[in-house]
């Protein structure tokens, strides 16, 4: 019996290793598998029949070009994998996604199970409603139904907030970001807390954008960055490299240019979102520190 335990542990311990060796897993395959959003904003989001753009979908796109170079690949498959707020993790961990490039915020408690490149972006969590429901602050939520995206940590600020502690309101689910800004759009919602950048791209695609606003406080400041697998550190180091290239080169400039100031597909509107100070402050410091570093400040 120790002696198949034994094997068991060993077995996994090979298993294990070799899950987490992305750059053999490239090199020997041609292949890479990118956790993609369908509806994160301009951050990464679909266009139908399989594509996937946004900012961060671009950004994996430079990092994985730059990894393609290091490995000395002729060409790399890259394989677009649709993830949802409550499944992206999982799927980093158990090996299907190799990199996932949505919105996901870095916390100290996911830090636990998957790593973080250097923040790209720097979210402000806020708060969605119609242009006529007469809400401007938290305290008018009271007695209101309030959406949020299934898995994502957005309500859970809302009740920490200090103006928001004593607010009593219902909390409806939406299964992605779109789903949830219908329930706003339909009356099924009177609000939806979510990322600042989220709100305005799904605003800014909607039938009438004038119809909504985005309003009162800042619910929280969050670091948000490219996720890939715990303990891989030669994959880190490459990402890592890569984020930090572009960073400096003033290359991730210009793609948040692109993606947040510039015209979109599929309607061509603006997000309309200028580089705020905190996300500028990241690129000129590249790191990986969790949001609760942020909170400190």
């Amino acid at each position: 019996m120790k002696k198949l335990m034994l094997v068991l542990a060993a077995a996994l311990s090979v298993g294990a290793a070799q899950a987490q060796d992305t750059l053999k897993k490239m090199k020997d395959s041609a292949a890479v598998t990118m956790g993609v959003r369908e509806s994160s904003g301009a951050l990464s989001y679909t266009l139908g029949d399989g594509k996937y753009v946004g900012f961060h979908v671009e950004v994996c796109q430079r990092i994985l070009a730059d990894v393609q170079k290091q490995l000395g690949l002729p060409k790399l498959d890259i394989r677009y994998q649709p993830v949802t707020s409550q499944n992206r993790i999982p799927l980093v961990q158990n090996g299907t996604v190799d990199i996932e490039c949505g919105s996901t915020t870095n916390n100290a408690a996911r830090q636990k199970d998957v790593a973080f490149a250097p923040t790209t972006y720097v979210e402000e969590v806020r708060i969605a409603v119609k242009a006529n429901s007469g809400i401007n602050s938290i305290a008018q939520l009271a007695g209101k139904k309030v959406a949020t995206t299934t898995g994502t940590t957005s309500v859970q600020h809302l009740r920490k907030h200090e103006r928001g502690a004593n607010v009593s309101f219902e909390e409806v689910f939406g299964k992605d970001h779109a789903d949830s800004f219908l329930l706003l759009e339909s009356g099924r919602a009177d609000a939806f807390v979510m990322d600042g950048q989220i709100l305005a791209g799904l605003i800014s695609k909607s039938k009438n954008p004038a119809d909504f606003k985005i309003v009162g406080e800042v619910l929280s400041v969050e670091p948000i960055a490219i996720m890939i697998r715990k303990d891989d550190a030669a994959f880190k180091k490459a990402v890592d490299a890569s984020v930090t290239g572009m960073a400096k080169s003033g290359e991730l400039t210009k793609l948040y240019e692109k993606w947040f100031m510039q015209p979109i597909p599929p309607a061509n509107t603006k997000v309309g979102l200028p580089l705020s100070e905190a996300t500028k402050a990241a690129w000129s410091n590249p790191n990986d520190k969790p949001m609760e570093e942020y909170a400190k400040k």
